[in-house]
């Protein structure tokens, strides 16, 4: 995309910066007491919920910063070379020689995880680092992993204030919370959200609420704009005002899910940003999340903007 918005950026996020150590196989539950199983493979990949999001958002033509922080150690620099290779600007993410790398250790079974995480480096962004000049070199700002960038929680709602006071849009994936608790300035930044991206689960927990519908109600009741939900093999919803649409694709096999969700959020960003219709930026997400969950690792089979637009059916002005 050209620079025709007078914009350095198309988004700006803010890293959790870690790698992710996915472990596959029939049964990879641990057995304590000196237990020993063999497992099926595995794999060391970039992860992060914003920093796999930054790399499929670049990859789809957009011009992406990222702010962060990584170790000076291997896994940090695993995490700067796949930002750079995705094309994501890396100008703002800081090598700490204090912390080490952030880790996700991912045991993936059939079409399943659990997650065990290390933060280190993955919570290291502070509200002092987000200055006034840095939001307003942006077009839009996307926050993901809210529970577990535990440092900016509290600032959440003044920073995105603070964007939409300099007429950047904002969008937010929470992901799942560990505590549980679903709340800390969730509510406040969801008052200041246009583009909401939760799970179908997720949007359960935040909104208190037994079905997804009851969930849409209570985010538009908020003033949310858009609402896109992922449903996994039941596909995705965008609700927005008056218009409701549904997307379905067959099932993706031979990978795992790990940054399929990250993904879709980056493809709905990506047509969104371009004017496209809700019903085609749904598509081209959906289409993003089917390509990643087709290969293990978040970032691997991350498809580029033509090749998506062409698996949605959609014509490619670019």
């Amino acid at each position: 995309m050209s620079m025709k918005y007078g914009k350095q950026y198309d988004i700006l996020t803010f890293g959790d910066l870690c790698v992710d150590l996915i472990v596959t196989g029939d049964d990879v539950v641990p057995q304590f007491g000196q237990f020993e199983k063999l497992v099926g493979n595995y794999e060391l990949e970039m992860g992060g919920s914003s920093s796999i999001f930054a790399c499929q958002a670049a990859k789809l033509g957009l011009r992406v910063g990222i702010l962060g922080r990584v170790g000076d150690d291997d896994f940090g620099r695993l995490v700067l070379r796949r930002l750079v290779e995705s094309g994501v600007d890396i100008q703002h993410v800081i090598i700490d020689p204090t912390l080490k790398t952030g880790l996700g250790i991912a045991l993936c079974q059939g079409n399943d995880r659990a997650i065990l995480t290390y933060l280190g480096s993955l919570n290291a962004v502070f509200p002092e680092q987000i200055s006034d000049d840095l939001l307003r070199s942006a077009r839009h700002l996307h926050h993901g992993s809210f529970f577990l960038q535990t440092n900016l929680c509290p600032a959440i709602p003044g920073i995105f204030a603070r964007a939409r006071s300099f007429g950047l849009s904002t969008s937010l994936d929470t992901n799942w919370d560990p505590e549980e608790k679903w709340n800390s300035t969730l509510q406040q930044t969801l008052l200041l959200t246009d583009v909401f991206l939760p799970n179908e689960q997720e949007a359960a927990f935040i909104s208190r609420t037994s079905s997804l519908e009851e969930s849409i109600q209570v985010f538009q009741g908020m003033g949310v704009a858009i609402i896109a939900v992922k449903q996994g093999e039941k596909g995705a919803l965008v609700v927005s005002k008056g218009e409701r649409h549904t997307c379905i694709l067959p099932v993706s096999t031979g990978g795992d899910s790990v940054g399929t969700g990250d993904s879709f959020d980056a493809g709905f960003l990506a047509g969104w940003l371009r004017g496209l219709p809700l019903d085609q930026c749904l598509k081209i997400a959906c289409h993003c999340g089917r390509q990643v969950a087709a290969q293990t690792g978040g970032i691997r089979n991350q498809p580029n903007w033509a090749t998506v637009t062409q698996l949605a059916g959609i014509e490619n002005s670019e």
